[in-house]
């Protein structure tokens, strides 16, 4: 792997002393890869590579939700940990926008705005967990515990599914 750009994450992980490593997985340019794919491109178990989710709660305001690629967001759960009645996830047209990142890059770290951000509960189960590097193409992966502190995140149960 040739020498790679930093973005945004990269460095607001750095700026936080946060230790990660960078990976890279295969990718048509510009076109996201869903999670489930990447994990197993990496060679990764699914429940440590984690998706960012950004929603708009019924005050207007943006919260940001990682969860494990395999599950489902459950909107009311999502809600309940942020204090709102109801949150939706916003289109993806307005992604770029809102986070300064794309569909399939966009990262719980280094938005252009620091959002309310909660991980599920599970990542704190991981030994090691992945997200988005901040592009298309690039996952970073660093302790749970650094990734939420680094984010300012709380845990909560947040998916639809957990299988026991």
């Amino acid at each position: 792997m040739g020498k790679q750009a930093k973005t945004n994450a990269m460095r607001f992980l750095e700026s936080c002393k946060v230790d990660y490593k960078a990976y890279e997985y295969p990718h048509e340019d510009g076109v996201a890869v869903d999670g489930v794919t990447v994990a197993k491109s990496m060679g990764e178990d699914a429940a440590q590579v984690f998706k960012t989710l950004v929603t708009q709660g019924a005050d207007k305001n943006y919260y940001v939700f990682a969860i494990p690629v395999a599950e489902e967001l459950d909107l009311k759960a999502a809600a309940r940990a942020v204090g709102q009645k109801s949150v939706a996830l916003i289109p993806v047209a307005q992604l770029i926008k809102v986070t300064g990142y794309v569909r399939g890059g966009c990262s719980p770290v280094g938005m252009k705005k620091h959002f309310v951000t909660v991980f599920d509960a599970s990542v704190l189960e991981q030994e090691k967990v992945f997200v988005s590097g901040g592009r298309i193409g690039t996952q970073v992966c660093c302790a749970p515990q650094d990734l939420v502190r680094a984010s300012r995140a709380t845990t909560a149960q947040l998916t639809m599914h957990r299988a026991e």
